[in-house]
């Protein structure tokens, strides 16, 4: 069994059915649908309660901030619902804009706050913003119930700092890229219990695919690539990625 803990086939709604066959076909027993803004979340919430292959993940993705008008009521329902596994993704992207800064963190801020509330699992999107992200979860890390860094793209170095208050790293097809020198760092010195697979699909195409669309079922080329770098098998890794995936979302 493998589980991609990160996917956004609700953008694919109309593909569902041909998805999941496609999964099935390829060992892929769950997939984490995540959510970067109200209706994105909703679809996620639908799918779920459809197919039990899918769970949902509900929150306000930092690139997309623009929509937040102060309140979060409305998410707050689905983060109710028993088919929302974790709140995200949400997180800071200062690659994108740095001149929204100061609410990237306010939104960021009061999203994991929410989380505390609902114990819920946070799913964290991260892009040249460590030091910002770290500092925040290191002030909630106790009362949050699990950390997921999404697609991570950061330094063993700082991969520590993150593994010290409890988070799990999650490795994409960026893993799988010739030139990829840090994130194959990452896969080797990441703990084994604290690693994540996942394809962010349709972004970030593994090789062989690369410079195609991304598919759920690809994250098997993620899982090969770490088994290699970890001179382990590549059941080994599906085996003990579902395991922790299973434990961090509470399933």
């Amino acid at each position: 069994m493998i589980f991609n803990t990160h996917s956004h086939i609700n953008d694919k709604m109309s593909q569902i059915d041909e998805i999941y066959q496609d999964c099935l076909n390829n060992g892929v027993s769950d997939i984490g649908v995540c959510g970067y803004d109200l209706d994105s979340s909703k679809r996620a919430i639908k799918l779920a309660h459809i197919n039990k292959m899918f769970h949902a993940m509900c929150g306000l993705q930092p690139q997309e901030i623009a929509k937040y008008n102060g309140d979060f009521s409305d998410f707050e329902e689905l983060f109710q619902d028993d088919k929302c596994i974790a709140i995200g993704e949400i997180g800071l992207d200062y690659y994108y804009g740095k001149d929204d800064k100061e609410k990237q963190l306010d939104v960021f801020e009061k999203q994991v706050q929410i989380a505390t509330k609902y114990k819920k699992t946070i799913v964290i999107h991260c892009r040249d913003a460590y030091e910002d992200t770290f500092n925040i979860l290191n002030k909630y890390h106790q009362q949050l119930d699990g950390i997921v860094l999404h697609c991570y793209s950061g330094s063993v170095e700082m991969m520590q700092r993150f593994l010290n208050i409890g988070c799990y790293i999650s490795l994409s097809g960026v893993v799988t890229f010739k030139n990829a020198k840090v994130a194959k760092e990452v896969a080797i010195a990441c703990p084994i219990n604290k690693l994540l697979v996942e394809t962010d699909d349709p972004f970030l195409t593994p090789v062989p695919f690369r410079g195609q669309e991304n598919k759920p079922s690809y994250v098997r080329y993620v899982i090969a690539e770490i088994a290699s770098l970890k001179n382990m098998s590549n059941d080994e890794i599906a085996n003990i990625t579902y395991n922790n995936a299973k434990r961090v979302f509470h399933l």
